[in-house]
């Protein structure tokens, strides 16, 4: 894989990130106390909330990673584990663009 293919992966996976992103912030805005929702339904509400808010702390991270990666792409030691220095796998860096660690560092 060379480096065009994995900034075009990158941005591919910034721009699914993004719309995923605009779906769980949608889904984690406060609960309106409605008369509709009964006591399981409102402690649900709640957990679904809880569960979206978690995954949003997730994307984000994972959205900051690739960026970052997307900055270094083009440096001499994209590619190099930052610990052992030693090159990380190619389908390491597909799976996971923002990836600065082999799998025995990560």
């Amino acid at each position: 894989m060379d480096k065009k293919e994995f900034e075009e992966l990158a941005k591919e996976t910034l721009r699914k990130s993004n719309i995923q992103m605009g779906q769980l912030k949608e889904l984690t805005k406060p609960i309106v106390p409605e008369n509709s929702l009964g006591r399981i339904s409102r402690m649900d509400a709640i957990n679904n909330k809880s569960v979206n808010e978690a995954a949003l702390r997730t994307l984000e991270a994972k959205i900051i990673s690739v960026e970052r990666a997307l900055k270094r792409l083009y440096e001499s030691d994209f590619g190099i584990c930052q610990k052992c220095k030693c090159q990380i796998p190619e389908g390491r860096l597909l799976l996971m663009p923002g990836s600065c660690f082999c799998v025995n560092c990560a």
